[in-house]
């Protein structure tokens, strides 16, 4: 009966034990987590602003002259011969 109890106690130390493990681990991936969150926001607020970069030197770009039809029917000229 008393080994049953020391088996028990036993069991009971041991789950105590892994509670305070795993309480620590959590702490600690919370804390990655808020890091990582963090990291990423800072990623996307970057993005965004090379994004609007980009599509204000696009906006400056000369828009491409359309081929003169001319051109067109001269190139289909020399294309077949």
């Amino acid at each position: 009966m008393i080994s049953e109890f020391q088996d028990l106690s036993d069991k009971i130390d041991r789950l105590a034990q892994l509670t305070q493990s795993l309480r620590a681990e959590n702490y600690l991936l919370r804390q990655a987590n808020s890091l990582l969150s963090a990291e990423n926001q800072e990623f996307k607020e970057r993005l965004v602003q090379a994004q609007y970069r980009v599509e204000a030197l696009l906006a400056e770009l000369p828009l491409p002259e359309a081929p003169a039809p001319e051109d067109d029917a001269d190139e289909a000229n020399e294309a077949t011969q």
